[in-house]
């Protein structure tokens, strides 16, 4: 993993940066771990079978697989979309089966989620559909607004504030959706799909600003069932088959 130059201290993107030589416990280290867990439908489909997985901070994974395989699913997992039927999905050490409401709430706003349809707000602007959240969360005017320019600079949309969706390529969309999800500098980044319906040089853009903010510090973890890009970025892969996951 990329070594961050300057201990303790936060960088424009918000993203604290540590001294990788500085020891950590195995548990500090981690960020999210699945035990044993298995997702059942009521239909009675087998999503994802006894699985178990951990993923350390500062990571970058992909998870691949067919259409169907349960990829999906995992990141629901993640974030508290979907229970899991038996086992257990812990993130930042909070075990998601235990957090109802507010505290649900809490863990949500330290994971950012890219969607593959973008789901931006199609009457607000570039601007207001990053920076939406950070108001709903009681963000100061002036901190929204140190935190904006950055995170637009960073998926190179600086010019494009005051567009609005519709004014954008699919692209340049994505690269909203990607801004939205970082300006809160979460430590988690999910990522569904986020090339699935653009061409190969937008999907490479997308990329490598997902790589960018992985070297800032952020755990990231990618769906996707573009073997080619997989084997372009060379990060490690776990492939979702018949519910089950396995190391490539």
């Amino acid at each position: 993993m990329p070594v961050l130059t300057t201990p303790g201290t936060t960088n424009k993107f918000g993203y604290r940066e540590d001294n990788e030589t500085q020891p950590h416990s195995d548990i500090a280290s981690v960020i999210l771990q699945l035990r044993s867990v298995t997702k059942t439908y009521t239909n009675g489909c087998h999503a994802l079978l006894d699985v178990n997985l951990q993923v350390k901070r500062k990571e970058f994974l992909f998870i691949t697989g067919p259409s169907g395989s349960g990829k999906s699913t995992f990141l629901k997992l993640l974030y508290g979309q979907e229970l899991a039927t038996q086992g257990e999905v812990i993130v930042n050490n909070e075990n998601l089966a235990t957090l109802r409401g507010d505290r649900l709430s809490l863990l949500r706003r330290r994971i950012g989620i890219v969607f593959q349809d973008y789901k931006l707000i199609p009457q607000r602007t570039v601007a207001e559909n990053v920076t939406f959240v950070l108001q709903a969360q009681g963000y100061t005017r002036k901190e929204i607004h140190r935190r904006l320019e950055p995170t637009l600079k960073l998926v190179g949309l600086l010019s494009k504030a005051d567009c609005f969706p519709d004014q954008l390529s699919g692209g340049e969309q994505q690269r909203v959706s990607i801004a939205r999800a970082i300006v809160g500098t979460p430590p988690l980044l999910l990522a569904d799909e986020p090339t699935g319906n653009l061409d190969p040089d937008n999907s490479w853009q997308v990329m490598q600003i997902l790589q960018k903010l992985n070297s800032f510090g952020a755990t990231v973890i990618v769906t996707t069932h573009d073997e080619q890009l997989v084997r372009r970025c060379n990060h490690p892969v776990v492939q979702v088959r018949d519910g089950r996951l396995y190391r490539k």
